[in-house]
């Protein structure tokens, strides 16, 4: 079975960071594409980064603006997102996905964690 568990999520106030991590099971870190995902509430499901396990390509949704980078440790099975520069905009549930195929659009993944909330206040 794949799993996936999001945390590090929390209260923060605009311009904080926080760093978020993906632990996954198994080899999917190191030999798939993990996505980053958030959703607010009433919002669809947005692209956030993906990185893929082969060659540690990545991909960012143009709203990080440099902000936000993901990275992967192997040997931890775990993804991370260091979100820096923290916006009340950035408030939402983020998930973190795996998919075979790297992709950006959600309905590519077909397995997600739980998912961690970041609320950020003004």
């Amino acid at each position: 079975q794949v799993h996936l568990v999001e945390s590090g999520g929390g209260l923060v106030q605009a311009g904080d960071s926080l760093r978020l991590s993906c632990a996954a099971s198994t080899r999917i870190v190191s030999d798939w594409t993990v996505g980053w995902f958030r959703q607010a509430p009433g919002n669809e499901r947005e692209f956030v980064a993906f990185i893929r396990g082969s060659d540690d390509s990545t991909n960012y949704a143009g709203f990080v603006k440099g902000r936000f980078t993901i990275s992967k440790d192997n040997a931890e099975n775990t993804v991370y997102l260091q979100m820096n520069s923290l916006k009340v905009e950035d408030t939402a549930t983020y998930y973190c996905a795996a998919s075979f195929i790297p992709a950006t659009n959600f309905r590519g993944y077909g397995y997600w964690g739980q998912g961690t909330q970041v609320t950020v206040s003004s």
